[in-house]
C-alpha cells in the first residue's frame, strides 16, 4: 500500500534588490562591450577610393571619389559622403565589410547621427578630403 506525506514547501528566499534594482557591476561589464549581434550598427572610414566591380564610386551630390564612411547594419551597407550625402549599396555585403575591418577602434557612439557628427560626415566639412 502506497503511501503519501504532504510536506509542506518552504519558498526561496528573495535576494535584496539594489536601489536601482540592477546588480552595478553587471551593468558596467554590459555597458563596456561593444555592440555587436543583428542589431549592431559598424561605422568603418575608408579614406582611399572606392571601386565595385572595377568601377570607382562617386558621390552624385558633390562628385567626390574618396574618402568614404561605410556604415554596416545587419547586412545592409552605406556609403556616407563629407556632403552628407548617403545612399544604400547592395554590391556591398556585410562579408566584405568585415573584410575591410583590421583592426576595429572600439569607439561608440549613443546614435549613428552622432557618430557621423563626430567623424566629419555630417556635411560641415563638405568639399573637404584629408590627404
Amino acid at each position: 500500500m502506497l503511501r503519501t506525506t504532504a510536506r509542506p514547501v518552504a519558498p526561496n528566499p528573495v535576494q535584496p534588490a539594489s536601489a536601482s534594482g540592477r546588480d552595478p557591476l553587471l551593468q558596467l561589464d554590459y555597458e563596456t562591450q561593444p555592440p555587436s549581434g543583428p542589431g549592431a550598427t559598424r561605422c568603418l572610414s575608408h579614406p582611399s577610393e572606392l571601386a565595385l566591380r572595377g568601377i570607382p564610386v562617386s558621390c552624385s551630390a558633390c562628385r567626390a571619389r574618396r574618402d568614404w564612411l561605410l556604415i554596416n547594419q545587419g547586412c545592409n551597407v552605406w556609403i556616407v559622403c563629407r556632403c552628407s550625402s548617403q545612399w544604400h549599396e547592395p554590391e556591398i555585403s556585410r562579408a566584405d565589410f568585415d573584410a575591410l575591418i583590421a583592426i576595429p577602434d572600439g569607439t561608440t557612439y549613443p546614435s549613428v547621427e552622432q557618430g557621423l557628427a563626430a567623424l566629419g560626415f555630417d556635411g560641415l566639412l563638405a568639399g573637404t578630403s584629408w590627404d
